[in-house]
């Protein structure tokens, strides 16, 4: 059975690459001059992978939570573990929202040209937002240790 505390580290670069992917193939499909909210093959792509975002983001931000309450119960304690957890909270969900705020947009199956170019801007700056995050969780892992164990190094 995998321990509750690597269950996050196995997640987390899912919702990282899919909101970067997200983010150029909305740009590349804007270019190209396809709608982006409507049932296109573009339009459901790019639907799809929001949801899946926000999706994976839920479940990491969940087993992050699990992973601190270990880090924790093992005597850990940082304020760089506060503001990951904080801002993984905040990607979570807002990752969740837009991917939510996609599906209804797809649903409706309508080109709406007044949200076309938002629609990157939006998810650049949920890739800005999962990457300070990540910076966060890097700092724990290769700075603090936190849940990493130690291993011997031959000499």
């Amino acid at each position: 059975m995998i321990p509750v505390q690597h269950i996050h580290p196995m997640l987390v670069h899912f919702p990282i690459v899919l909101i970067y992917s997200l983010a150029v193939f909305d740009l590349v499909v804007i270019a190209r001059g396809n709608a982006l909210t409507k049932r296109s093959g573009a339009g459901t792509i790019s639907t799809f992978v929001a949801l899946a975002a926000g999706a994976f983001a839920v479940g990491t931000w969940f087993y992050g939570g699990l992973a601190l309450d270990h880090a924790e119960a093992a005597g850990f304690s940082s304020d760089i573990a506060e503001i990951h957890e904080s801002l993984g909270g905040i990607t979570a969900f807002a990752f969740l929202t837009w991917g939510l705020a996609r599906l209804a947009l797809w649903i409706r199956n309508r080109e709406f040209r007044v949200l076309t170019i938002a629609i990157p801007l939006i998810e650049i700056g949920g890739a800005v937002l999962v990457t300070a995050t990540a910076y966060y969780g890097g700092l724990l892992v290769y700075e603090l240790g936190v849940n990493v164990a130690k291993t011997a190094i031959a000499g």
